[in-house]
């Protein structure tokens, strides 16, 4: 089966979050089962500099707003996969970040720029952007790629099928209804029924109302987007989805997230060989320039730093975390004020807070592997990708039961081994008695390591969830629906 997925990042070339992520590892791990799978994506600096051997395979020309559009076709480097690339200059040639310029502000010409990337999809679809190779399935992640969806749909002799990826549905792609020519699209599809959203256009709308399948991160994300608390306002658009709507938990990949082959680690280890862990741990309290104290339980988080993460709750928490003599290493960029908060707290705290703001990919394995546990006490979350980097290192999660973490993560009331530990309300007693929790059984080493040995043991790898889409993919492309 030939599968084309659209998205507008990738792990390493350009990151924002866990989308990157996924993107980089899914389409692997569906390759190794013997899907003939290729990318698109737009072409910022960071992924042309890095494709190889790219070439020409359309002459585009003009349009959404930029003079000269060509489509190219090379490898990423690495897993070498085939990639298509939508060389804009005028649209992708700048600095800042894929989303936002430098200061943070939303690129004002976002609507075109994703637009085009849903269009070049959707053109790759329907068999006249390359003749050599034309997808059974096109596979959109989040709203960055969801107008592949609406071009497909307007466009009925597209024999394809349409998958939707929904990442985090808070991220909707919201751009102003009197920019709608900009698109190109069919007026029938200019209404409530179509990408219309409180006067507003949707690209998230356009993906949930025209895909055939929509997906979400985890099973349990699936569920409670059709409600009011989490559907973002789309919850009625969700629920009409009904049986077309499923979730598919996340993976990791191992090959990037190993501790026995991590070459960030200045100590390797693995189940079998924890005294590495140790290592790494009394390592990660050097170079933060945190006591070096064996007794303490050490707790990361390595998040955006936003009160959706649950941060807030973690600032609140801190005193008595410690007072009961544990350590908080954090890492992250998010709302100035949680940035300015935790930096204080590091102030106050000398040797107990570390506080670094920023991301740095080899810290983040660094700190996984050194903390005893990661905290994500998410107010929602699709998936999480945190959580399962801890339980493949021995890093207990302590989380929330919402979305993915509340799939992933088992406390002593699970349904099977415990592996990390859970709290409900998303308030700062809650939070409060979990990390308290933590830390009393930390005093427990040989509760504490079957804890580990649990989350450690898990087939966290992509082959279960590659599989999972494989299947999707032969309902969708054997029963197409919500054609416009």
């Amino acid at each position: 089966m030939k599968v084309l997925h659209v998205a507008a990042e990738i792990y390493p070339l350009v990151k924002t979050g866990g989308l990157a992520d996924v993107v980089a590892a899914l389409p692997v791990a569906q390759q190794r089962q013997g899907l003939d799978v290729r990318l698109l994506l737009p072409g910022l600096p960071q992924v042309l500099e890095a494709v190889q051997g790219a070439r020409t395979v359309a002459d585009i020309g003009a349009c959404f707003g930029a003079m000269r559009v060509r489509l190219l076709l090379g490898r990423l480097p690495g897993s070498l996969l085939p990639v298509y690339v939508v060389e804009a200059p005028y649209l992708y040639r700048r600095g800042g970040g894929p989303y936002h310029d430098d200061r943070g502000d939303e690129w004002p010409d976002n609507l075109q720029r994703f637009a085009l990337l849903g269009w070049v999809a959707a053109h790759l679809a329907g068999g006249d952007a390359d003749a050599q190779w034309v997808p059974e399935v096109m596979h959109a992640h989040d709203w960055h790629a969801a107008m592949g969806c609406a071009y497909m749909a307007d466009h009925a002799p597209t024999g394809a099928a349409s998958i939707f990826t929904v990442h985090n549905l808070a991220f909707q792609g919201l751009f102003p209804l009197h920019d709608w020519p900009l698109l190109g699209l069919g007026s029938r599809l200019m209404s409530p029924a179509g990408l219309e959203y409180h006067g507003q256009l949707s690209f998230m709308k356009a993906g949930l109302k025209f895909a055939d399948r929509v997906v979400t991160v985890s099973p349990r994300y699936a569920r409670e987007i059709a409600t009011p608390e989490f559907g973002c306002g789309l919850d009625g658009v969700i629920r009409g989805r009904g049986e077309h709507v499923t979730g598919i938990l996340n993976g990791i990949d191992d090959d990037v997230w190993d501790p026995a082959r991590d070459s960030a680690l200045v100590h390797r280890y693995d189940a079998a060989r924890l005294q590495g862990k140790q290592a790494c741990r009394r390592a990660l309290q050097a170079e933060l320039g945190l006591q070096p104290d064996d007794a303490a339980l050490l707790v990361t988080v390595i998040s955006r730093l936003t009160q959706q993460k649950g941060l807030d709750l973690m600032l609140a928490a801190l005193p008595a975390l410690l007072q009961s003599g544990a350590q908080l290493a954090v890492q992250g960029t998010g709302e100035p004020a949680l940035e300015a908060a935790f930096t204080e707290a590091q102030r106050a705290h000398p040797g107990r807070v570390h506080c670094f703001i920023g991301y740095d990919e080899a810290r983040a394995h660094r700190l996984i592997a050194g903390a005893d546990a990661i905290a994500v006490p998410s107010r929602f979350e699709p998936c999480g990708l945190t959580q399962l980097y801890g339980l493949r290192y021995g890093t207990l999660p302590i989380v929330r039961r919402v979305g993915g973490l509340a799939d992933t993560v088992i406390d002593d009331a699970g349904p099977g081994p415990a592996n990390g530990f859970v709290f409900d309300a998303a308030t700062p007693a809650a939070l409060t008695q979990c990390l308290l929790r933590a830390a009393a059984l930390r005093q427990f080493p040989e509760a504490w390591r079957a804890r580990m040995a649990a989350g450690m043991g898990q087939q966290l790898s992509w082959v279960g969830p590659a599989r999972q889409y494989a299947q999707l993919y032969a309902q969708a492309t054997g029963a197409p629906v919500a054609r416009a």
